[in-house]
């Protein structure tokens, strides 16, 4: 029999980590907000091209701690 690979975790980067405690914007919101941080710039820039679909960039204003 082979072994079980049940005991092995993903590490997961303390960026990544966050990225789940922060709410995903679209670019309108990025638009609207009065402190730019550089993935919204780029986001704004990709959405201008045309027929972009976008997804939405998780903002880093809106990080929080992680949920208990």
């Amino acid at each position: 029999m082979s072994k079980s690979k049940a005991g092995k975790k993903k590490e997961i980067s303390s960026i990544d980590r966050n990225k789940f405690n922060m709410k995903i914007v679209t670019s309108d919101t990025c638009e609207a907000c009065k402190q730019r941080c550089s993935r919204g710039i780029r986001y704004m820039e990709r959405m201008r091209m045309p027929g972009a679909i976008g997804n939405g960039v998780p903002c880093v204003l809106t990080k929080g701690k992680a949920y208990k």
